[in-house]
């Protein structure tokens, strides 16, 4: 499917953008997943706005906020080539769904000038199957989302009525398009499908429901990536369920829960004191 893009008639959508990309960050960034950072950073474009509407989001200074700066797509496809040059492992598209025609322009040019490196598409999981398919054979690592099992969570904490359904239908497209994970000789990820999951204080039924549904409905050669990073940040503050890190119990409970269901793939991050340190400073 050939993208192309769309002129709009002076309305917005739940991203509030419009048809010019928008990035709040272009930048080496070590504190993905082992195989996509590595030891020389992965190549992480931040892209200003969100078709979601996280009451606890860590980058809400851009998703919600929509703090950046305009680029054409030449520009884009500069960022990427610079990236690249710098020793980026990979390029790392974070939440670039709303701009998925200008990415792929981008990409072709970036191409057509010497990028190499695989491409990564690091999503919220909330994507149309028509919009991946956009994406296919451009993207070569899919890094998405698996955040909700319960659709009335999704509604109170995203804003959104039918996560699941729509984002398991994605993660199926993802893994028909890429795969599973291939690594080279030193670990980095090649191509292949990782899933992530924010485990969310007082809500480990949720998570438990997701990992379930993943080990039965994904291939076994799948990689999860369990994540403790959550901290309470934006309107998660006013929240009583949210308004904490999780606890050593809460996260062992789930660290236990996933061996129990046979998963022989993939990462749980540490439970640290401050994981606000991870959290980008963002352009001007």
């Amino acid at each position: 499917m050939s993208a192309k893009l769309i002129e709009l008639k002076g309305t917005y959508g739940r991203c509030k953008s419009d048809d010019k990309i928008k990035i709040s960050l272009a930048d080496l960034h070590f504190f993905e997943e082992p195989c996509i950072s590595g030891t020389c950073g992965s190549g992480t474009v931040f892209f200003t706005g969100c078709n979601m509407e996280c009451q606890f989001c860590q980058n809400y200074e851009i998703s919600q906020m929509r703090k950046g700066r305009v680029v054409k797509t030449g520009e884009l496809a500069n960022e990427f080539l610079k990236l690249q040059k710098r020793g980026a492992h990979n390029i790392n598209l974070v939440t670039g769904c709303i701009y998925v025609p200008q990415i792929v322009e981008s990409l072709r040019m970036a191409k057509a000038n010497g990028l190499t490196i695989p491409i990564v598409y690091n999503s919220s999981g909330y994507e149309k199957v028509k919009t991946l398919q956009m994406l296919s054979g451009y993207v070569d690592v899919y890094l998405p989302d698996l955040k909700y099992y319960y659709d009335d969570l999704a509604k109170d904490l995203s804003g959104i009525s039918n996560y699941f359904e729509v984002a398991t239908k994605a993660i199926k497209e993802m893994e028909r398009q890429v795969g599973s994970p291939k690594f080279d000789e030193e670990g980095m990820i090649k191509k292949g499908l990782i899933i992530r999951h924010l485990v969310l204080p007082n809500h480990l039924q949720n998570t438990k429901q997701v990992l379930k549904w993943i080990r039965k409905n994904v291939n076994s050669d799948m990689y999860v990536s369990i994540m403790a990073q959550y901290f309470p940040e934006y309107r998660a503050l006013e929240r009583e369920d949210i308004n904490r890190k999780l606890t050593k119990e809460e996260y062992e409970e789930i660290m236990n829960f996933v061996q129990e269901c046979g998963f022989q793939k993939g990462y749980f991050q540490n439970l640290e004191e401050n994981e606000k340190q991870y959290v980008p400073k963002w352009e001007k």
